[in-house]
């Protein structure tokens, strides 16, 4: 995110007709003319479907935007999901402007399964914006993987690893983002953890102890390690100058 970008406006429409991409690709079109024609600073877009994520360089710009877009859905019978629309400051002054109003650190927002949080990168202390994994994402997702090794409780343990295995593989590839170890971490651990429950509630007499449960472990469920780069390398990738 650039740097003077401090204002952001997270918005989901809801109750969209069924010609979504009809309804999202005509939103493309207002947000630039309004862009260009309205908006006194910088603007950064960033949409999936109807979700999307709006950073404005100066706060006046993203209130009018705001009451704008409002008036705009309203034409049309729609409206902004309350609980999911904010206006927040964020970005690289974010925190220091803050602090010298004697308020708290800069809030955090959610969106695509993460949540975004202003930071500092460890190797040269240069402004960032990290991304974890979504506290609700992962729940819903060991939910569903629970779910799963119960139903599967008496099948070969060769067939579950393979399973699990091709499962934690597939969450990685998204959420192996720089940033997100910790909470990759997490997730694995749990993976062992459900994984071993379900191992004991074979029967009655089952016992698993964690040193004969470990080298299955090993075998099946692979440790995380991050496989996306920072955003300005992936940019600078797609946009060689």
């Amino acid at each position: 995110m650039p740097a003077r970008k401090r204002y952001l406006a997270r918005k989901a429409p809801h109750r969209l007709p069924s010609s979504r991409l009809v309804s999202t690709n005509l939103f493309d079109l207002w947000v630039e003319v309004w862009r260009k024609k309205v908006a006194k600073g910088d603007v950064i877009v960033v949409r999936y479907a109807d979700d999307l994520v709006l950073g404005f360089q100066y706060r006046t710009d993203a209130e009018r935007f705001l009451q704008a877009f409002r008036e705009r859905l309203a034409k049309f019978g729609l409206e902004l999901h309350a609980d999911k629309t904010r206006l927040i400051e964020f970005g690289r002054f974010a925190a220091r402007d803050r602090k010298q109003r004697g308020k708290g650190k800069p809030e955090t927002f959610t969106f695509l399964g993460f949540t975004h949080f202003c930071g500092q990168r460890i190797s040269d202390g240069a402004f960032i914006v990290w991304r974890i994994t979504a506290k609700k994402r992962m729940v819903a997702k060991l939910k569903a993987i629970k779910a799963e090794l119960q139903r599967q409780k008496h099948h070969r343990t060769t067939e579950v690893g393979a399973w699990l295995r091709k499962v934690v593989l597939g969450y990685y590839q998204y959420h192996a983002v720089p940033g997100n170890s910790t909470q990759l971490r997490i997730f694995c651990r749990r993976i062992g953890w459900l994984w071993r429950s379900v191992l004991i509630r074979r029967s009655q007499r089952a016992q698993v102890r964690w040193d004969r449960l470990t080298p299955l472990l090993t075998r099946w469920i692979p440790q995380p390690r991050i496989l996306h780069p920072y955003p300005d390398a992936r940019f600078a990738a797609t946009h060689p100058q």
